[in-house]
């Protein structure tokens, strides 16, 4: 029998938290052959090298795509996106694969839908239907225009897209493939690493043993020009409060440049006791980290998903995460030091409150993922169905 050749892009270092567990099932399964595509920041060491992470765990790589140029400006995430067209075109001709696979909102997941769309290869979109601000809104919507195939990860994703005028036979509520992991950590859940000694960073040697919080605060391509004085803000604050502090990279986006810039003045200057840097780390080493966390800060979506199922206490910053789905964990506020100080004090007074939400998930969306890639009738043409 012939394999239904299944192609999937991974652009990102969170890409590959938000489709692992969808790889194992595709290449598990017996009537799918996973190709895997690797780009954009996913290749870069200053993000993380998430290629490293992906072929540790022994997936095979069919392509890598260098599309990133530097900038990290509003310019440059229009150039990243049309050179990764133009070079998933011919990754695409050259694979013949029977589907694509684009994985949710990030800027330059455009160039996926593009390139296979454009060539009449079947394409399916994870994690469409949802509300954010940044770019990701609008890149996220016009995915889902250009897309054959839908796996949403909640009802409501799965409820706009009816309403977006797509045909409900191709809307599938599939959950998010990060949650089965943050399931795996759930039933695993001691810290049985040192983050230091395994994953280097830079920084003081903190004392998080007692407890710590972690942060993953992010640009906001709409805000570009504030990127700087955000983060400094928040680094002011954690600084300040003396908790030890796990502080993570940001993605690249246009703004990228102002909060790396801000993180590296203030780690100059000030020298903060209390934070240890990271570029990365391994899907479930992370999920662990934050499982074991008093909170975590910032305006990252595992906040509003891998969080809310595992309760953790989250203090949402600012407009990224907008309109998003979230839970009880999530409390939102501005950009302002006494907003975010006095939600850092309150989520941890009620951490212990906090109760799990399965919203995005219950940890087999994987499998699910890759039984209906299997069964599905492959189409490259669709119509508004109003």
């Amino acid at each position: 029998m012939t394999k239904r050749k299944i192609c999937v892009v991974i652009t990102a270092r969170p890409s590959y938290s938000r489709i692992k567990t969808a790889l194992t099932a595709i290449k598990k399964h017996p009537s799918l052959e996973l190709q895997l595509v690797i780009a954009g920041s996913a290749l870069l060491n200053r993000y993380g090298n998430a290629v490293d992470y992906i072929e540790q765990d022994g997936f095979k790589i069919d392509a890598k795509v260098f599309m990133v140029l530097e900038g990290e400006n509003k310019t440059s995430m229009a150039k990243t996106t049309g050179l990764g067209v133009m070079e998933l075109a011919t990754v695409f001709y050259n694979l013949q694969p029977d589907a694509v696979v684009t994985i949710a909102d990030r800027f330059e997941t455009i160039a996926t839908s593009i390139a296979a769309a454009y060539q009449n290869i079947p394409l399916i979109h994870i994690q469409g239907g949802e509300v954010t601000g940044n770019i990701d809104e609008k890149v996220r919507h016009a995915n889902t225009k250009l897309a054959d195939i839908h796996l949403v990860a909640s009802s409501e994703a799965r409820t706009r897209l009816l309403k977006m005028g797509e045909d409900e036979d191709y809307v599938f509520n599939t959950g998010c493939p990060s949650i089965d992991i943050a399931n795996q950590v759930k039933k695993s859940p001691k810290l049985n690493f040192n983050p230091i000694e395994k994953y280097g960073g830079v920084g003081k040697n903190i004392d998080w043993k007692n407890g710590y919080m972690v942060v993953m605060q992010h640009p906001v391509t709409t805000e570009y020009d504030d990127a700087r004085v955000h983060v400094t803000t928040t680094l002011k604050v954690v600084h300040e409060l003396g908790i030890p502090t796990f502080w993570f990279w940001p993605n690249v986006d246009a703004g990228a440049d102002g909060t790396s810039n801000g993180i590296r003045s203030y780690r100059e200057n000030y020298q903060p006791e209390n934070i240890h840097f990271f570029k990365n780390m391994l899907p479930e080493d992370f999920l662990r980290l934050l499982m074991n966390s008093k909170c975590l800060i910032g305006n990252s979506s595992v906040g509003i998903r891998e969080c809310a199922f595992l309760g953790v206490p989250v203090v949402n910053i600012g407009t990224r995460q907008h309109g998003r789905a979230r839970s009880e964990n999530v409390v939102d506020v501005s950009y302002t030091s006494e907003a975010i100080k006095n939600a850092i004090v309150n989520r941890l007074e009620i951490a212990d409150k906090i109760k799990e939400s399965t919203i995005y998930g219950n940890g087999n969306s994987g499998e699910k993922i890759a039984d209906i890639l299997a069964d599905v009738k492959l189409r490259f043409h669709k119509t508004i169905t109003y």
